[in-house]
């Protein structure tokens, strides 16, 4: 009876041993694919973003770097994921990458629709950067202030109002209606007194 159990203890042990290196011997090609795969994503990928941040900083001025990194940071993000999906298929997992897609999908979705103003924010914020016509230092009026432009960051603008206040305006507001006033103009109006 003992030398029955430690035949089957043995052959068992065999059995699991050899099933063991065959499943390797099948998953290291598939290892080895991914390893080179990620090995050449990552260097695809900095490279990629190296070019991504030389054009946005060749775009925009010293002083938008914000406007830069956010470029950058999106880029990235966007091909991470797609190096993580193709990954997936490489390593045989072509249901889990779909399935990621599909909920990664909709849960861009759901934060899109949460965020919406952020974004209106800060695409209202790159309009403004971008604008010669708005810049710090210039007298503007916008709903609901009129006042100089102190500085223009990514999602809300400050000016400095006629009492010597700041006031904070989220850049979707200040976007849908401004209107500069001219520093030359005005100086001669009050110059010339009332007509």
């Amino acid at each position: 009876m003992l030398q029955s159990l430690t035949g089957f203890l043995v052959e068992t042990l065999r059995e699991t041993v050899a099933e063991f290196g065959t499943a390797v011997q099948d998953a290291a090609p598939k290892v080895l694919t991914a390893v080179v795969f990620l090995a050449l994503a990552y260097v695809g990928i900095k490279a990629i973003l190296f070019v991504v941040r030389g054009v946005l900083d060749g775009l925009y001025p010293e002083e938008q770097d914000l406007v830069v990194e956010l470029g950058v940071a999106v880029a990235g993000v966007f091909l991470w994921f797609g190096a993580t999906l193709a990954l997936l298929n490489i390593v045989g997992m072509t249901e889990i990458a779909a399935s990621l897609g599909t909920a990664t999908g909709f849960i861009a979705l759901g934060v899109s629709y949460a965020l919406s103003n952020m974004i209106a924010d800060t695409v209202a914020g790159v309009y403004l950067l971008r604008d010669p016509d708005f810049n710090p230092g210039d007298r503007v009026k916008s709903d609901p202030v009129t006042g100089t432009v102190s500085s223009i960051e990514l999602r809300k603008t400050r000016f400095e109002n006629d009492e010597g206040d700041t006031v904070v305006v989220a850049n979707r507001d200040v976007e849908k209606k401004w209107t500069k006033y001219d520093a030359e103009a005005a100086a001669d109006a009050s110059a010339a007194g009332p007509t």
